[in-house]
């Protein structure tokens, strides 16, 4: 499966298209998903979704997804990086830092488009038209300002509808991303995420969820928990002063040691060399 990877902390990709050219695709980064207009249907994470003008979608790292179009569509990707909510000096005791935390840590594609209410996607497309056209000016001294405040104002509107739809549509118990919410909340905890606890967890036969689970994301289990497990991990050493001893506690291995040789067989690097280069 090909993974999209973003090189600058933010971009818009915005086109028309009568035919989705892009195959299953994940990313390294997180993308928010205007439809301006068109229908369809939008694939993600082994779900099936029809779109229409007004909806938007929220995709993480490790979702993956692709697009069947019906009619003429007009999208606008909106994509960044953790660096986009990183934490400012004077930020620490602002509410709106665990509620973004929270949206983008908390697998949200089992119901389709985030936003139901006419007048939310409205506030929502207002928002971006005005990213769009301060993006047209990004050598601007105040575009930076001007764009992580935008930024965090579409995303609190998005975590308020996805935290309210949630509670009124609970995720299906035995669904894939149950399991991707299971894996998300307990990332810090390898404990919890054995086979065999994961197949306790979901009444499935520890063989049956091994497949269960590829068949609907491409890559094992292991595979899964350990990227993402990597990218959070690429986030504390950009964006924290954390050491690498607190980092190796934090997400639950024996030592530094374990740590970085599971970093770098998965990045390249080891995490100092990472910490560095940026």
């Amino acid at each position: 499966m090909k993974r999209y990877v973003l090189h600058t902390p933010f971009s818009i990709y915005h086109f028309e298209a009568v035919k989705w050219v892009h195959s299953v695709h994940k990313h390294t980064y997180f993308e928010i998903i205007f439809i301006l207009k068109g229908s369809g249907t939008h694939h993600i994470n082994g779900n099936a979704f029809e779109y229409a003008a007004g909806d938007v979608f929220l995709l993480g790292p490790e979702d993956f997804h692709h697009f069947e179009i019906l009619d003429l569509t007009e999208f606008s990707f909106v994509r960044f990086n953790e660096s986009i909510h990183k934490q400012l000096p004077g930020d620490k005791d602002h509410p709106w830092q665990p509620i973004i935390r929270g949206l983008l840590h908390t697998s949200s594609q089992s119901r389709g488009s985030i936003v139901q209410d006419k007048q939310e996607k409205e506030k929502l497309h207002q928002l971006l038209a005005v990213l769009e056209a301060e993006s047209a000016n990004d050598q601007s001294q105040y575009f930076e300002v001007i764009r992580d405040n935008l930024m965090r104002s579409m995303l609190i509107i998005l975590a308020r509808n996805l935290f309210s739809q949630a509670q009124s549509k609970p995720v299906q118990q035995d669904s894939i991303e149950a399991i991707l919410m299971y894996i998300k909340k307990h990332i810090y905890q390898p404990e919890e995420l054995t086979i065999e606890h994961l197949a306790r967890t979901f009444h499935y036969a520890p063989a049956y969820i091994s497949i269960f689970f590829k068949k609907h994301t491409g890559e094992s289990v292991k595979q899964y928990i350990i990227k993402h497990r990597v990218k959070l991990i690429e986030a504390r050493l950009l964006y924290s002063q954390m050491t690498l001893s607190e980092i190796a506690h934090e997400f639950g291995y024996t030592d530094e040691s374990h740590l970085c040789k599971q970093f770098k067989k998965y990045t390249g690097t080891t995490p100092l060399l990472f910490r560095l280069r940026v």
